[in-house]
């Protein structure tokens, strides 16, 4: 078993800092919650720059159970990071390393996204909802919107991963 460098133990300790603080601040303002789903993904990308996944996993149950207590009456703001925003960087990582059919692992995660907000919506919003038209076509609306939204997120994704990659050779070569 490869043993994991002080440095990257230095790396996925800021990645579960860094994305809980995102995670709290998104909680907390509510109107930034999905924005710090987005910077807490991308700060948990910082130990797989160095192909921590050890390191990855730690951070992310690390950050889940510190949002959770830091936030632990908003619950379900924070399904949607631990069900699904919070595992996509390693879904993707896993990906590039196991050399999965790209159009194939896109589609299968874009129904993995679907099924996360359908779960949402079911336990959430599905109590509240006045509009009878929304309740009853909500499966189409998820499947057409959600995955046209999260075809365009996982692209983005790839993006911060590449960013996150160059930074972490930045700061290691000093």
């Amino acid at each position: 078993m490869k043993k994991i460098s002080s440095y990257e133990i230095a790396l996925s300790a800021l990645a579960c800092a860094i994305a809980t603080v995102f995670l709290t601040v998104g909680v907390y303002s509510e109107i930034l919650l999905f924005t710090g789903y987005l910077l807490s993904c991308v700060a948990l990308m910082l130990p797989l720059a160095k192909q921590s996944f050890r390191g990855y996993a730690l951070a992310y149950i690390a950050t889940c159970i510190l949002a959770l207590i830091f936030n632990a009456s908003r619950f379900w703001d924070l399904l949607p990071f631990i069900m699904f925003f919070g595992l996509h960087p390693l879904v993707n990582e896993l990906q590039l390393k196991i050399k999965i059919n790209r159009w194939l692992a896109c589609a299968i995660k874009a129904l993995w996204f679907d099924f996360t907000m359908y779960l949402i919506w079911r336990f959430v919003f599905a109590m509240t909802t006045t509009i009878p038209l929304i309740d009853q076509y909500i499966l189409p609306i998820i499947l057409v919107v959600g995955s046209a939204f999260f075809v365009v997120y996982d692209y983005l994704t790839y993006k911060w991963r590449a960013a996150v990659n160059i930074l972490v050779q930045r700061l290691n070569r000093k």
